[in-house]
């Protein structure tokens, strides 16, 4: 795993990977966040270069100006991160139907590849494709060295593991960070995941902003 530098953040951070979340389970008020873990202090995210499923640029200033729930997974995944995925599409469209569709209050949905040797931009495209045409859900590719400097300054843990012969998967960690509009981690969902717990909290973290 990527060393970790001594932060409030980061303990926040790898606390939520290893644990649950206490409370996570309560009703808690209607406007109070019960289920993510949020940070102490926001986390700035590092300067990044990685490539869209459009071919386009992908770096940090993607972040900026809106509310993303970040996914870090692979196409050839072939559970959790299709599950992750839908599960957070579900949530969006969940809050768009409380909200009455309001384009500006809904979070987008992005997905950064750890599995950069067979996830090429078309592959994401094809993939992104799978759930949905609409808007606020993209992905991102990049060579390793890029994508490592997005894991690492999270806490994001993943590995390649042999599956036989020139197959491989990759072991990582399922935790959705919730990132504001101003490039900066400022909660977290570790799993398990469910469509109300993220579709109660996320507004309420919205709109702290």
């Amino acid at each position: 795993m990527p060393p970790f530098r001594h932060n409030l953040p980061l303990i926040a951070i790898v606390m939520a990977l290893t644990v649950p979340v206490l409370g996570g389970c309560s009703g808690g008020s209607g406007g109070t966040p019960v289920h993510a873990t949020v940070l102490p202090e926001p986390l700035p995210l590092p300067e990044f270069s990685l490539t869209d499923q459009e071919g386009r640029a992908f770096t940090r200033q993607n972040f900026r100006h809106r509310t993303s729930l970040l996914f870090f997974g692979f196409t050839h995944c072939p559970d959790i991160c299709p599950a992750t995925l839908q599960l957070l599409v579900s949530a969006r469209q969940q809050i768009a139907e409380r909200q009455g569709g309001q384009a500006g209050a809904l979070p987008d949905i992005v997905l950064v590849s750890v599995d950069p040797e067979r996830d090429t931009p078309e592959q994401l495209r094809r993939y992104v494709g799978y759930f949905g045409e609409e808007k606020g859900i993209s992905a991102a590719t990049g060579s390793m060295e890029e994508v490592k400097k997005l894991t690492g300054a999270l806490g994001i843990f993943f590995e390649k593991v042999p599956a036989g012969g020139d197959d491989y998967s990759v072991s990582h960690s399922t935790a959705v960070l919730v990132v504001g509009p101003d490039a900066e981690l400022t909660a977290l969902f570790s799993s398990p995941h469910k469509i109300d717990s993220i579709a109660h909290d996320v507004p309420l973290l919205m709109a702290s902003r």
